[in-house]
């Protein structure tokens, strides 16, 4: 009797096996799922010409420009923001320039509190896009290292480039260093969390990095200020705030071979994003379902 049961229990056995596995592995595939956002909190009260954005433009034409934080909602309990936004501007600058709403606010549109932010990717520390990383007490930092030791270093040093940081913004993150919620990634095409990968190359700031969404023919690219607006992907054309526009260039190039559709690479400044997806609530609309 004892026999018989020990060698009816092997299938059961591996069944069971069979099983944790299968559902491991769905689970697996699952957690790699995002539903993304773009979000705008500001936009200029007056229009640029586009010649401004993309260096050796013939264009006569002029465009909005708006800023934006991007959501990434993972069903595997992580809830990402692409970029900080801003809650103050430089002296040079006028908050009355900006039609504009605090980033933390912008994200309850669609039932997101601060403290639910998990993950907060940097793309560059220029002010308009990390000055409000104080706003998410919770959340994970995520910077390229060069782009980090460049701005809270070399950039206030006297042969450094500042311009377009904020000094406070310096105190910001290295109080996120001290306080353990600063992950410092080193290169290009680094998978930082499941199903999300970073990519360097464009040298808008030192080290400046975009962030690949999914996989296989699923993607999607937070481009950020690797290109101000669709224009420079469709021109290739470069904009004018960066170390190398050769390099820029040729990062327009590989993100383009990156995404079937071009309009799934998301610039860092265009009201044309918003018009391209589906609206969910004034100033969002959602890129992928």
């Amino acid at each position: 009797m004892f026999t018989i049961q020990k060698i009816s229990s092997k299938p059961k056995t591996i069944l069971s096996v069979l099983l944790i596995l299968f559902i491991g592995l769905n689970a697996f595939c699952q957690n790699n799922s995002y539903k993304i956002y773009a979000l705008k909190f500001a936009t200029l009260n007056f229009k640029m010409p586009v010649s401004f954005s993309a260096v050796g433009s013939t264009s006569k034409d002029s465009t909005g420009i708006c800023y934006m934080v991007y959501l990434l909602k993972g069903n595997n309990g992580r809830t990402i923001l692409v970029d900080a936004g801003f809650t103050e501007t430089p002296t040079m600058y006028n908050m009355q320039a900006f039609t504009y709403i605090r980033p933390d606010s912008i994200l309850k549109k669609i039932n997101i509190n601060p403290t639910d932010i998990t993950d907060l990717i940097i793309t560059h520390p220029h002010w308009d896009h990390i000055g409000g990383i104080d706003l998410f007490p919770k959340a994970m930092v995520w910077m390229q290292e060069k782009d980090y030791n460049y701005f809270v270093g070399t950039a206030w040093q006297k042969d450094g480039d500042n311009s377009g940081f904020n000094s406070k913004d310096v105190y910001k993150i290295i109080q996120k260093k001290i306080d353990k919620q600063l992950t410092l990634v080193k290169g290009d095409s680094i998978e930082i969390i499941p199903g999300i990968r970073v990519f360097i190359g464009s040298r808008h700031t030192y080290e400046s990095q975009y962030v690949l969404v999914g996989t296989g023919s699923d993607k999607v690219i937070i481009a950020s200020d690797n290109t101000w607006l669709y224009y420079n992907l469709t021109s290739l054309l470069s904009i004018p705030i960066t170390f190398d526009q050769k390099a820029f260039i040729e990062n327009l190039k590989r993100m383009k071979s990156m995404v079937k559709n071009i309009d799934l690479i998301i610039p860092g400044h265009d009201p044309l994003v918003f018009s391209k997806f589906p609206k969910v609530a004034e100033g969002v609309v959602k890129i992928k379902n």
